[in-house]
C-alpha cells in the first residue's frame, strides 16, 4: 500500500493552516467578487465561509462550462426504467432551459431571498427548478416527493414559501403517487399560503390545476425572457434541507453558497475521484442531502455528468439494473446506500446479475447513508472487482466528515470503518463529561469547530435549536449524535447513533456491533438489534432477521446459531439472547431502519407514526412477532 504521505500530507497541511488550505480550494470557483478571506468568525460558536464573496451557483453548475467550450458535454442523463425514458441533456442544453425556467418564476415576482419549494420525483426537470432558483438567488427547499400532506404542510409555514414547484405524480414500480392532491392538501392545512405553484404534467397523471394559483410547467415559461445569474453574497443561503428530528418538528438545514460550491467541488476529485467529464452516479434521491450534494450541485459544479435515475435496486425490471445503468452510460464512481447493496444481495446472492454486463468502466464504489456491514462490502467486493467505499456524513455536513480520499491517496480499507477525517474536520471521541477517549473506546463522535465550509452554518430562522441540537452538549464542539471510536491507525468506527448505544447491566454496548455479528450468518440477508428494556438488566438486545431468498431451514435453529454467534463474537456480556425472523424491517424512503419506532412497540409505549416510513404496514408484523417472545404487550 506504500506509505500515506498523500493523505497526512494534505490532512496535516490543512490543520497547519485552514485559511490557506480553503483559499486554495477557492480557485476552483468562478467568483464574480472574490473572498478577501476564508474563515469570519460570528462569536457565539457561530461561523461562516468566504462570507464577502459574491457569486452564484448556477453560474458554476451550467455556465461556466458552456463558456469553457464544454457546452456539448452531456450534463445529465435521465434513466428510467419506471417509465422506460432514457435521455441526455447537454450543458448548453441544460443552460438554456434553466435560464427559461428562471425567466419565467422571476417574471412571477420570484426575486433574490424568495424560498421555493420543490416537491418533485426523480426527473431532470427536479434539477433543473433547482438550478433555477440558484440562478436567482431564491432560497429552495426540496421536499421529498410523495411525503404525506401533513409533513409537507409543517415545511410550508416553516420556510413560507413564495412558490412551490411540483410534479402532477411520481412512479413507484407498479403505482402511481398522486402528487397533486397531497400539495392541495398541504397547501389546504398550511397557514402560509404561496403565491402559485408550478406543475409539471407527466403523461402517466395528469393534474387538475386550480384557475389562478396553478400554472402548467411548459405553458408559464411560454415568451418569457430568460434570466442571467444573480451573483449572491457567500453567505447567502442556496438551499434549506430539512432532516426528520426524531422529536418535534423538523430541522431546516441550511446551507451557505460560496463554501458549499468550495467543499463539493473539492471533494469530487480528492474523495470520488472524478475528473471533468468523467461519469458520476450517485444513486439516491434529490429529496435527501447525498441528492443535493453529489445528484445536483457536486457533479456538475465539478463539469462531470450526471445521472438522474428513476428506478429501484431491485424489481425495475430485476436484480440487475444497477450494472446496467453503470455499464450503458460509463459510469466511473457510483455511490449508495449499503441497503440497496443488501436488496440486490437477497435477490442475487450469487451475483448472477452482474455477470451480464461489462463493468470495465467502473473504478470505485461509495457507500454512505447506514453502517456499511462487512458483509455487505465484501459481497460487494467480490461481485465488481473494484474497491468499495464506506464514508461517512450527516445531512447536516452537507459532504463526508470520513472517507478514503482515493483522489489523493488510495488507504487500506479496514473493513467496517469509513477510514479517516478529511480535512476541515477534526474528530474527536468524548465520554459524557466531554473528555477525550483513549483510542479504541466507545464514545460520542464530536467534531472540533470550526466545521469546514459546505456544513451547516446555523439552522433556518432557529439559531436557540440550532445551539442546544448540535453545540450546547460538548462547548467548543459539532455533536454529531453517533457514537463510535478511533483505533491507533487514526480510523474512525461509526458503532450506532448515541440512542443505539444500550447500558445492559451497566456495560454499554453497541447495537451496530451486534448487527454486524447477525448480519454475518450465511443465511441472514438483513437484520436489526433494538434495545428493549428489562427490570432486571435496565436493557436487554433483542435482533430481528430476514432470510436471504431460498432459505427454508425452521426458524428456531437459525435463531438458535444467531444467539450463539452473538455470544461467541461479543460475548456474554451482550446477554444477547431474543432474536425472531421477519419477512422485513420498517424502514425510511432512503433505506433507514426504523430502530427507535420498534422499541416504543417493544415497550408498550405510544409513538407517532414516521413521516418517512415506507409502508406502515410492516410495524403490525413487528408488533406480532414481538409478541411471540413476549414484548409489546
Amino acid at each position: 500500500m506504500g506509505n500515506t504521505a498523500g493523505y497526512k500530507a494534505l490532512y496535516d497541511g490543512w490543520k497547519a493552516d485552514p485559511e490557506a488550505f480553503w483559499m486554495k480550494a477557492a480557485e476552483a470557483i468562478d467568483w464574480d467578487e472574490k473572498p478577501s478571506k476564508a474563515l469570519f468568525d460570528k462569536g457565539d460558536n457561530l461561523y461562516e465561509w468566504f462570507a464577502d464573496a459574491k457569486c452564484n451557483t448556477c453560474y458554476n453548475a451550467v455556465d461556466r462550462h458552456v463558456e469553457a467550450g464544454r457546452g456539448e458535454q452531456t450534463a445529465i442523463i435521465y434513466d428510467s426504467p419506471i417509465t422506460h425514458t432514457k435521455r441526455e441533456i447537454s450543458y448548453v442544453e441544460l443552460r438554456n432551459r434553466v435560464a427559461t425556467l428562471a425567466g419565467a418564476l422571476r417574471a412571477k415576482g420570484i426575486e433574490k431571498g424568495d424560498r421555493v419549494i420543490i416537491y418533485m420525483p426523480m426527473v431532470p426537470e427536479a434539477l433543473e427548478a433547482m438550478l433555477a432558483c440558484a440562478r436567482l438567488g431564491a432560497v429552495h427547499s426540496v421536499v421529498f416527493g410523495g411525503f404525506a400532506a401533513s409533513e409537507l404542510a409543517v415545511r410550508i409555514d416553516d420556510a413560507k414559501p413564495k412558490a412551490i414547484i411540483a410534479a402532477s405524480c411520481g412512479l413507484e414500480p407498479g403505482r402511481v403517487v398522486h402528487y397533486k392532491p397531497l400539495l392541495d392538501g398541504a397547501i389546504d392545512m398550511a397557514t402560509h399560503k404561496p403565491e402559485f405553484t408550478v406543475i409539471f404534467q407527466r403523461e402517466q397523471e395528469v393534474a387538475e390545476l386550480k384557475e389562478g394559483r396553478d400554472f402548467n410547467w411548459h405553458g408559464f415559461q411560454y415568451g418569457v425572457e430568460p434570466a442571467e445569474c444573480v451573483p449572491v453574497e457567500g453567505n447567502h443561503p442556496a438551499y434549506i434541507l430539512y432532516t426528520s428530528g426524531t422529536t418535534g418538528a423538523p430541522k431546516g438545514v441550511i446551507r451557505h453558497t460560496a463554501g458549499h460550491m468550495v467543499a463539493l467541488n473539492w471533494s469530487m476529485k480528492n474523495i470520488y475521484n472524478v475528473d471533468p467529464g468523467d461519469v458520476f452516479w450517485a444513486a439516491s434521491d434529490v429529496g435527501w442531502v447525498v441528492g443535493h450534494s453529489y445528484i445536483a450541485y457536486g457533479p456538475l459544479i465539478h463539469g462531470n455528468t450526471t445521472i438522474v435515475f428513476e428506478g429501484k435496486p431491485v424489481g425495475t425490471p430485476d436484480a440487475g439494473t444497477f450494472w446496467r445503468v453503470i455499464s450503458e452510460h460509463k459510469v466511473k464512481s457510483f455511490f449508495t446506500a449499503p441497503t440497496a447493496f443488501r436488496a440486490v444481495k437477497r435477490v442475487d446472492p450469487k451475483g448472477e446479475f452482474v455477470g451480464k454486463y461489462d463493468l470495465s468502466c467502473l473504478k470505485t464504489v461509495y457507500l454512505a447513508g447506514e453502517r456499511a456491514d462487512p458483509d455487505t462490502i465484501v459481497w460487494a467486493q467480490d461481485q465488481l472487482k473494484v474497491p468499495v467505499i464506506d464514508h461517512w456524513w450527516q445531512t447536516e455536513t452537507g459532504w463526508a466528515i470520513a472517507a478514503n480520499p482515493v483522489g489523493v491517496e488510495m488507504l487500506p480499507v479496514k473493513l467496517g470503518s469509513p477510514s479517516v477525517p478529511m480535512p476541515g474536520y477534526e474528530v474527536h471521541i468524548l465520554d459524557e463529561a466531554g473528555h477525550e477517549l483513549p483510542a479504541g473506546e466507545l464514545g460520542a463522535i464530536a467534531v472540533k469547530l470550526p466545521l469546514p465550509p459546505g456544513t451547516l452554518p446555523n439552522l433556518w430562522n432557529a439559531e436557540e435549536r440550532f445551539q442546544k441540537s448540535y453545540l450546547n452538549t460538548f462547548p467548543g464542539y459539532y455533536e454529531t449524535g453517533d457514537a463510535g471510536m478511533i483505533d491507533e491507525d487514526g480510523y474512525l468506527y461509526i458503532m450506532a447513533r448515541t440512542d443505539d448505544v444500550i447500558n445492559v447491566a451497566g456495560h454499554r454496548l453497541s447495537t451496530g456491533g451486534m448487527e454486524e455479528v447477525l448480519a454475518s450468518h450465511p443465511d441472514v440477508a438483513e437484520c436489526a438489534v433494538i434495545g428493549v428494556s428489562d427490570e432486571l438488566k435496565g436493557q436487554l438486545p433483542v435482533g430481528f432477521v430476514c432470510l436471504s431468498n431460498g432459505v427454508n431451514r425452521p426458524h428456531e435453529e437459525i435463531v438458535k446459531e444467531c444467539v450463539t454467534l452473538v455470544r461467541e463474537k461479543i460475548g456474554p456480556v451482550a446477554a444477547f439472547k431474543l432474536a425472531c425472523v421477519v419477512e422485513r424491517l420498517p424502514k425510511t424512503r432512503s433505506g433507514k431502519i426504523l430502530r427507535a419506532t420498534m422499541v416504543s412497540i417493544a415497550d408498550g409505549k405510544e409513538f407517532k407514526m414516521p413521516a418517512t416510513i415506507d409502508d406502515p404496514a410492516i410495524l403490525d408484523e413487528i408488533k406480532v412477532a414481538l409478541q411471540g417472545i413476549g414484548f409489546a404487550k
